[in-house]
């Protein structure tokens, strides 16, 4: 055998490791981004059924083991009954009611921990078996230092209900909402990054950016939805297309200064949401049709046809919660989708980019 085809053979035989483990750490980035899906979701139902101060201290290692005695249940009901949200709001609950709230927070948070586990475990395993590629190891390095740094947000955001307030912060809730959907995205992007891409050419010059620029108006739509969240805004106002009896309702600006009513008047905190939902549908309508017309056929103009459907579902879902007064089923359903939409159009967006490279490979000659 010629030195020129043992080369070529080596390169080939680099080629099919190197696919082997950008799948094996594609499966382990889609486990990583499932386990955020169920962790946002828990959170969510975990704000709706208003449990998220049942657990009133910081225990990042203790913390993991619930109450296994009727003496462990009445110390940790104690604490509880220490706080404004009991003393207010559910003074009297007995401690079989307390057991209903406290059991999804400790979920949420019995699962913010396990994605600490599914995320570092495997990547010190990749990292020292050489199977993660230089240019991603320090990248994700630091989607794990911001996932530990979102465990501080987290209780950050449930002490703002512990001495004055009788629920979280909405401001709190919106920043540990969205950092863990920059994580979920960062997840997906580096993941999509790394499967095979089309070679079909974009439709214009612009589409990636265009892409671009509608993942961040889908991220930046959840962020306002959790500033409804955090205020229970969608518990007013429930009815659609009017509000308030008009398509643009008076006293949006009320409180001084104006800004503030953007974050703390549920009226405007509301409606910026709803013009963020049109915002975000018309964007993609415009991108799909332009899609379409200038580049048919093509699996971009395929991919902007579903998140356009994906959005429309998600309006329409968005709508049905608001008019049944936010059931905690349609209203996980919505928030759910959400995800959905923003994990589709990073991928869309990414999928504008180009797949990461292979890395050179390093052949010796013996």
């Amino acid at each position: 055998m010629s030195a020129t085809d043992a080369l070529i053979i080596d390169v080939h035989n680099h080629s099919k490791r190197r696919e082997r483990d950008r799948k094996a750490v594609r499966i382990w980035l889609g486990v990583v981004i499932f386990t955020l899906f169920c962790l946002v979701l828990v959170g969510g139902a975990t704000r709706l059924t208003d449990s998220g101060l049942s657990i009133t201290e910081w225990k990042p290692i203790h913390g993991v083991i619930p109450p296994l005695n009727a003496a462990e249940w009445q110390e940790e009901f104690e604490l509880y009954q220490r706080i404004p949200q009991y003393q207010q709001i559910n003074k009297g609950m007995t401690v079989d009611d307390f057991k209903s709230i406290f059991w999804w927070e400790w979920a949420h948070r019995f699962l913010a921990r396990s994605i600490g586990m599914v995320f570092a475990l495997p990547l010190i395993f990749f990292w020292f078996t050489g199977r993660i590629e230089k240019r991603l190891r320090w990248p994700l390095v630091g989607l794990l230092a911001l996932g530990g740094f979102q465990g501080f947000i987290g209780w950050w955001m449930v002490s703002s209900g512990l001495s004055k307030l009788t629920s979280v912060s909405q401001y709190r809730l919106a920043t540990h909402l969205t950092i863990a959907c920059l994580i979920f995205a960062a997840c997906v992007w580096i993941m999509r990054g790394l499967a095979p891409h089309t070679r079909d050419v974009p439709p214009t010059v612009k589409s990636k950016w265009a892409a671009g620029g509608i993942a961040f108006l889908v991220l930046f739509q959840i962020y306002l939805g959790a500033l409804v969240a955090g205020l229970d805004a969608g518990l007013s106002y429930n009815t659609w297309p009017l509000m308030d009896g008009a398509l643009v309702p008076s006293d949006l600006f009320v409180q001084q200064p104006w800004w503030i009513n953007l974050f703390e008047n549920h009226k405007t905190v509301q409606f910026v949401h709803r013009c963020g939902a049109y915002l975000l549908w018309t964007v993609t309508l415009i991108h799909m049709i332009v899609s379409i017309r200038l580049a048919p056929g093509t699996t971009h103009a395929r991919r902007a046809m579903l998140l356009f459907g994906l959005v429309t579902l998600q309006a329409v879902i968005g709508i049905s919660t608001l008019l049944m007064q936010v059931p905690l089923d349609l209203a996980l359903t919505h928030q759910g989708v959400a995800l959905v939409v923003l994990a589709f159009a990073i991928a869309h967006w990414r999928g504008f980019v180009g797949e990461y490279p292979p890395e050179t490979a390093i052949v010796t000659r013996s």
